[in-house]
């Protein structure tokens, strides 16, 4: 059977171009960081929100910010800690003495990146701040809405839970990011590239824009249009209803996680310049966009299950469609 697609070869190929001269370009300022920057690009091509997780000091921060300059979008970075307030994030109306009026004065989330730095580290009615926003991309102050500029991307970095001074984040503050990275530590050639000269590297406020902000929503656009065939979909439903039956898991894929997986899948395919998802572009995306969704049962915690092992269980069990390849 021929394979159905809305969007041309062309189209495609020019995705993948400029996404391998932004990848190339957030590589002066991170080495041996290329499959977290593949992973932060197609989560921007498929219009969600990154979360990006691991100690402090391997580059999370570095990389929002690299991304951001490649697009030559604007930026703000909040600093999440105990004291932040849901005002500082979403904006405040603020009396004028002059106009005798309120006047709204915009916080940390009106712009194109937003760069929540240490999330965990705010109580969590100051991390449901981000919640509107990242879902409807507005947000609601004394009863009037304000839109949120386009594109808008929230990029948050979270130390792990087990260091001092932490909150877990929720779960619906959890659903509401596309995919969740850990950047882990760099391989010893990159890191004795680091050491080499530290000097002579590029300061990410010195990086170069590869791309326009307009080239956004023209990647977007594509990645909508890449094909995934009815079998594909009814593999992500299996997955799902997999998740739901685990015994080790008391929440499963939800329907926005099973809609969150295609939408990442479809800008890989773009990514490296095919029209059509294939299954390995679930099964890759499957631990970024599912792990940070499932929530162990009493039973799983009690036995130590790590949700990773039961991602990659689900994906063994659940046969892929015979002979599929897109086509």
């Amino acid at each position: 059977m021929a394979r159905q697609s809305t969007v041309g070869a062309a189209a495609v190929g020019t995705f993948a171009e400029t996404f391998e001269a932004v990848v190339e370009n957030v590589a002066q300022i991170l080495q041996g960081k290329e499959d977290p920057t593949r992973l932060a690009l197609v989560c921007l091509a498929a219009e969600g929100h990154l979360l990006l997780e691991d100690v402090p000091g391997v580059g999370k921060t570095s990389l929002a910010k690299a991304l951001a300059r490649s697009f030559d979008l604007e930026w703000r970075r909040i600093q999440f800690t105990p004291d932040l307030l849901p005002s500082d994030v979403t904006g405040a109306s603020v009396y004028d003495r002059e106009n005798g009026s309120f006047v709204f004065r915009p916080g940390g989330v009106f712009a194109n990146v937003v760069l929540g730095d240490e999330i965990n580290r705010a109580s969590p009615k100051t991390q449901s701040a981000l919640l509107e926003a990242m879902q409807e991309r507005q947000v609601t102050v004394d009863n009037v809405t304000r839109r949120l500029p386009s594109p808008f991307l929230v990029i948050a970095t979270q130390n792990p839970v087990e260091h001092e001074g932490t909150y877990p984040l929720p779960e619906s503050q959890l659903d509401r990011f596309l995919l969740r990275v850990r950047m882990g530590y760099p391989d010893r050639t990159a890191e004795m590239a680091m050491l080499e000269q530290p000097e002579s590297r590029t300061s990410v406020d010195d990086l170069p824009p590869v791309a326009g902000p307009d080239a956004i929503p023209t990647m977007v656009s594509l990645a909508n249009q890449v094909h995934v065939a009815t079998a594909l979909k009814a593999y992500i439903v299996d997955l799902a209803t997999a998740t739901r039956n685990h015994p080790a898991l008391s929440l499963g894929m939800s329907p926005r996680a099973a809609l969150a997986l295609q939408r990442a899948a479809r800008a890989l395919a773009a990514s490296v310049g095919r029209e059509y998802v294939i299954p390995d572009d679930i099964k890759y995306l499957a631990g970024p966009v599912l792990e940070h969704r499932l929530v162990l049962s009493p039973e799983g915690v009690v036995a130590g299950v790590d949700i990773s092992d039961v991602v990659t269980e689900v994906l063994r069990g659940v046969p892929v469609p015979p002979g599929h390849t897109g086509m």
